[in-house]
């Protein structure tokens, strides 16, 4: 029992983190910020703060490093660093805190139809977990194409402003209808390298169990390949890579020491101890977190196509999850009766 409460404290903690980032960074773009360079910055901090964590508690455990396993930790920079949060923060600017959290929460379903070909994961439609797990993955499915293409009407749910001021993005969801469709867009994109990166990581603790050096590395590529991405897109102007107003400074710092040094050496573990979708089942506690702060905070407007696509993402992957602990369960059992 207690084995079971480090992680789940850990992955909620983790989660927490990411909703503070959420409202952070989209108050950074919102005073100007381009996102590429935002990212560029988080993984810089990121890679600042664990190379001497990677020194201290992995030097005396480090396993040999091989050609196959640096390839591995290389698309791990690719997807789950590099892809996943450039589209995700130039999705966030063009959508809202609440719809990119919400789009989030698909990983599960999308890592399920990733596992499927590559037979880490069986269809199973005779079983009802089998089941659940289609059904799940198809609702989840379901709801983030109609939060990303139904808007409806606005859902009064009353107004408490506090210091930020309420933005265009905010207030309709990113400024036009090309923005609403681009933004989630690139939020599912997100969803789709991390889960890609939850398989690749899996691979990558088996063959190389030193977290933090894993993860220093990872974002040590990325720092390189973040700003290689933002030079083609914003050249060196200095006003691009601007630090004022604070607002930028802390994002950038927050984002990089508590999102990906820090989240990322926890998932990494959370991966080994418990497998991929474990990670993914607590996506919808971010959702919760910043739906509150959003609306607290940013006076970001819920709106009926909003809370319906959330409620259907949310439905699916925790239809996903109980079939995936059901099956979980059976292996167990079917285990302890070969041993007997």
């Amino acid at each position: 029992m207690a084995g079971d409460l480090v992680p789940l404290f850990s992955m909620a903690a983790v989660q927490v983190g990411f909703a503070g980032m959420n409202i952070i960074s989209k108050i950074a773009m919102d005073s100007g910020m381009d996102p590429f360079v935002h990212v560029a910055y988080r993984q810089i901090v990121a890679t600042l703060a664990l190379l001497p964590l990677a020194y201290f508690f992995d030097r005396k455990t480090r396993p040999k490093m091989s050609g196959e396993i640096l390839f591995l930790i290389f698309l791990c920079s690719i997807f789950g660093v590099t892809v996943n949060q450039i589209t995700y923060i130039v999705g966030l600017k063009y959508s809202t805190p609440t719809i990119a959290c919400a789009l989030a929460n698909i990983s599960p379903a999308v890592t399920y139809l990733i596992a499927l070909p590559l037979r880490l994961e069986r269809l199973g439609l005779r079983s009802k977990a089998g089941l659940a797990k289609v059904l799940g993955t198809g609702v989840c499915v379901g709801g983030a194409l109609l939060l990303s293409f139904y808007h409806g009407s606005a859902i009064n749910v009353g107004h408490f402003q506090t210091h930020h001021r309420e933005s265009p993005s905010a207030a309709g969801g990113g400024g036009g209808h090309a923005n609403l469709i681009m933004g989630p867009f690139l939020l599912v994109l997100s969803a789709v390298s991390f889960s890609i990166w939850l398989i690749i990581q899996s691979g990558v603790n088996r063959r190389y169990n030193a977290p933090f050096s894993t993860s220093a590395m990872m974002c040590l590529m990325a720092s390189f390949e973040c700003v290689i991405a933002a030079v083609c897109f914003d050249g060196l102007k200095p006003s691009a890579w601007g630090l004022s107003p604070y607002i930028r400074v802390l994002s950038c710092a927050y984002s990089g020491v508590v999102c990906s040094a820090l989240a990322y050496c926890v998932m990494s573990w959370c991966v080994d101890v418990k497998g991929p979708l474990y990670v993914s089942v607590f996506s919808p506690l971010m959702l919760v977190v910043v739906a509150i702060l959003s609306w607290g905070i940013l006076g970001e407007k819920l709106y009926l196509g909003t809370l319906m696509g959330s409620i259907l993402i949310v439905l699916g992957v925790y239809g996903v999850l109980w079939g995936n602990k059901e099956e979980a369960t059976a292996a167990v059992e079917v285990e302890d009766d070969i041993e007997k």
